[in-house]
């Protein structure tokens, strides 16, 4: 007598499987695809951007370190001021200072958006306290 496997017992045929049509057709199945509005631009357009923000990069590490130097004279070390009050007036001084700069440069101002205004005042900002600080340190030493 031979030993029949567990297995061997319980094994099943596969079901048949019947090819049926389905009520939608296969065209309707594919979702339709997206068009993205998304504008190539052209080497040249890429070239002005990337020296328009060279040029935006620059003017307001210029005007930072001026505003550092300035109020540096000016104030000191600022202990009798307010400082919010004084890094506001910055802000704004350079704020409309570059609105008025940046069309003679030839780059324009209404394509500027939120983050182009955030990203140069926060440049004018970084610079600003780093120039005042080296000049208070310097003036430490002397």
């Amino acid at each position: 007598m031979s030993k029949q496997n567990p297995k061997s017992k319980s094994r099943k045929e596969p079901a048949k499987i019947t090819e049926g049509t389905s009520e939608v057709p296969a065209a309707k199945i594919e979702t339709p695809e997206k068009k993205t509005l998304i504008k190539e631009r052209t080497p040249e357009e890429k070239q002005k951007e990337h020296r328009d923000g060279i040029i935006k990069t620059i003017v307001a590490a210029i005007l930072g370190t001026i505003a550092g130097i300035l109020y540096f004279h000016l104030y000191g070390t600022g202990e009798n001021n307010i400082w919010y009050v004084e890094l506001t007036i910055v802000i704004g001084f350079t704020y409309f200072i570059q609105k008025f700069l940046y069309p003679q440069l030839q780059i324009s101002t209404k394509e500027f958006k939120l983050k182009d205004w955030f990203y140069v005042e926060f440049i004018v900002v970084d610079f600003f306290l780093v120039v005042w600080t080296i000049l208070l340190n310097l003036s430490l030493r002397s």
